[in-house]
């Protein structure tokens, strides 16, 4: 009797697994490019983050398509609050926007919101991702599985934390490209700097008038940080 409720006891334990442990997936390698999201930010160079299909696949996989899309390509990070997280992936630069497919739905999951973590900005609502996401400059552990993190910064975090912080801010950063590293993308290219207009060595004078003298070139003001 005792071996019978001992086994049976030992069924029950197997049995109240979660679904979710048992059948987690491995995490991809970490040199698997095909899982690699390459940004080119105008802050000064390219990021590399790692993605999880392995707990997100949908939105993932929206990524990717997007990616190969050239959607965003230039967007704007239009909502970045210092110490926390800034906020990227809408067209219309006010977070109100997405793309034209359809929301994804909730894949909250056990990754944590740490430094680097990169995950889907949603409303209210928690099936509404769509293209919006963020990337956390300090971790929020209160934000773990009420919203998808699909991953995580692994190089480049410098560029990252350089962001203009504002909402929105006055000069905003942006995303020159993305690309997904297996796609075989050209090296970071940096932002073209406008030149300086140059006046010729004399200007022409009218009869009757006296040359006006030379003024120099206005400087540019530093960018800022």
């Amino acid at each position: 009797m005792r071996l019978f409720a001992f086994l049976a006891a030992a069924l029950v334990a197997i049995v109240s697994v979660p679904v979710a442990a048992q059948e987690r997936l491995p995490a991809p390698s970490i040199d698997d490019k095909s899982n690699i999201w390459l940004l080119d930010l105008s802050t000064g160079g390219r990021v590399e983050i790692a993605l999880r299909p392995d707990v997100a696949p949908k939105m993932v996989e929206r990524i990717k398509t997007l990616t190969r899309q050239h959607f965003y390509d230039g967007l704007v990070f239009h909502r970045v609050i210092d110490g926390f997280m800034a906020q990227g992936g809408d067209p219309k630069g006010d977070g109100t926007g997405g793309s034209t497919l359809p929301d994804l739905p909730a894949e909250f999951n056990y990754l944590p919101h740490v430094r680097g973590a990169v995950a889907a900005a949603r409303a209210e609502k928690e099936d509404s991702a769509n293209s919006q996401f963020y990337i956390v400059f300090q971790p929020r552990f209160q934000l773990d599985k009420k919203y998808t993190v699909f991953g995580r910064v692994i190089s480049g975090m410098n560029y990252v934390d350089a962001i203009e912080r504002g909402e929105p801010p006055q000069n905003p950063s942006r995303i020159v490209h993305a690309y997904i590293a297996s796609d075989n993308p050209p090296a970071y290219q940096p932002l073209p700097v406008a030149a300086a207009p140059t006046l010729p060595a004399t200007l022409p004078t009218l009869p009757g008038a006296t040359a006006p003298a030379r003024k120099p070139a206005p400087k540019k003001p530093a960018a800022r940080r």
